[in-house]
């Protein structure tokens, strides 16, 4: 990641958050937040603390507990003109948002003959790992990219956290993004003091290489360059590739990966049914095909309900050791 190495600020993935919506309110009086706890309480993870005191309770907005009310007042802000960011403390929540989401803000602008739009933010989380049991730890960001009209953006940096903030509140359609909880206070990284934003649908090779693609996603690009290191060691060079949003995919970068590596584990903390590495590893199957020395592998979250128990819920998620595993397994040193 030595591009973005220019000068030495360095801020947690929970600041740079902090950082983009701070700058966008101050840029454009449209933009506002609205979520259960964000203004005193700073949201449960202390990310937005302070925020409040800067712009008040007209903008930060603490609202009553009603998931559906907050995004359904998100949309019916964003369709007349101003630009909400809506808070959802745990992505588990995002149920209770889904008619709003799914049949009213990836709509309106179809239905509406492109006379309305819905340029509205919906933050929330994902990632497992914190103890938080079965309705506190899913990463459901697949969900809502079945939906045709909706954004999905997954960041695993502050870098990239930031920049694709930014870009998803400037942006006319309504985006979701995804922060790993487990990330915001644990996950530092370079933010250059002057203004960026990062466009949607780019990726960003991570680390390159030659012998192996490891796509992952959100956290699980620290757990595939964890792998990479091991598999230095046994003499297998490989490249992670972070997709850093999910609609739009790039699906050039990834398929260009492939070609050079010819070998592909796709890495994502979603469920692994039905889920987001079935999406890419089709993508890679279909444009790569001929390059391909092996099957296209895919790692997810096991498909049960996250236990509460520690020990069992490590066992759940996708990390190095296991990417480690099925690498040397598929380069055929297993």
């Amino acid at each position: 990641m030595s591009h973005h190495n220019e000068g030495n600020r360095e801020l947690t993935f929970g600041e740079a958050v902090r950082e983009a919506l701070a700058e966008e309110l101050r840029r454009d009086p449209r933009v506002f937040l609205m979520g259960e706890d964000i203004a005193y309480a700073g949201t449960t993870f202390k990310v937005l603390a302070g925020l409040v005191n800067e712009f008040g309770p007209e903008r930060i907005i603490d609202s009553p507990i009603s998931e559906a009310g907050i995004a359904g007042l998100g949309v019916g802000a964003a369709m007349t003109g101003l630009r909400p960011v809506i808070d959802i403390m745990f992505g588990d929540f995002i149920t209770l948002t889904m008619d709003q989401m799914v049949n009213q803000a990836a709509k309106i602008h179809y239905m509406s003959g492109g006379k309305l739009n819905v340029p509205m933010v919906l933050r929330t989380t994902m990632g497992a790992g914190r103890r938080s049991a079965a309705q506190h730890s899913q990463s459901l960001h697949a969900w809502l990219c079945h939906i045709p009209g909706l954004k999905v953006v997954v960041p695993a940096t502050p870098y990239d956290a930031k920049g694709l903030m930014k870009s998803a509140i400037r942006d006319d359609n309504p985006v979701a993004i995804f922060e790993d909880k487990m990330m915001y206070k644990l996950v530092k990284g370079h933010v250059p003091e002057e203004e960026y934003t990062i466009p949607l649908g780019v990726a960003d090779v991570k680390r390159a290489g030659d012998d192996i693609t490891i796509v992952a996603t959100s956290s699980m690009v620290y757990a595939a360059l964890d792998a990479a290191k091991m598999l230095d060691e046994i003499g297998i060079s490989a490249e992670v590739v972070d997709p850093r949003t999910l609609v739009p995919l790039d699906k050039e970068t990834l398929i260009a990966s492939a070609k050079k590596t010819s070998r592909v584990i796709i890495v994502d903390e979603g469920y692994e049914q039905y889920g987001v590495t079935a999406e890419m590893a089709s993508v890679i199957a279909d444009g790569a095909f001929y390059y391909l020395d092996a099957p296209v592998k895919r790692l997810g979250a096991m498909n049960v309900p996250i236990p509460f128990s520690p020990a069992l819920e490590d066992l759940t998620i996708p990390n190095g050791e296991r990417i480690f595993a099925v690498a040397k397994e598929l380069c055929g040193k297993g």
